[in-house]
């Protein structure tokens, strides 16, 4: 597998910021969390980390989309419906 492709796969530059890789700080992130509740904060945090080095506003709508997911599903969660 050529360099450029390893790359792009384990350690693609949109993915590490400040010396943390985002799988690392994903994974401390729902620590605690189960189901929907770390799927939906794991994929908002990854959608923020690189937004501004690979899709701009897409990901930030992506990002908005997994939090009004998550807020809909604790609501949900608290009021039992």
């Amino acid at each position: 597998m050529s360099e450029q492709k390893v790359e792009k796969v384990n350690h693609p530059a949109h993915y590490n910021q400040g010396g943390i890789e985002c799988i690392d700080a994903l994974k401390a992130a729902v620590a605690g969390l189960d189901g929907i509740e770390a799927f939906c904060t794991a994929n908002a945090i990854k959608y923020l980390w690189r937004w501004k080095y690979k899709n701009g506003v897409e990901d930030l709508d992506k990002a908005i989309w997994y939090i009004q997911r998550l807020k809909e599903e604790v609501l949900q969660q608290m009021t039992g419906k």
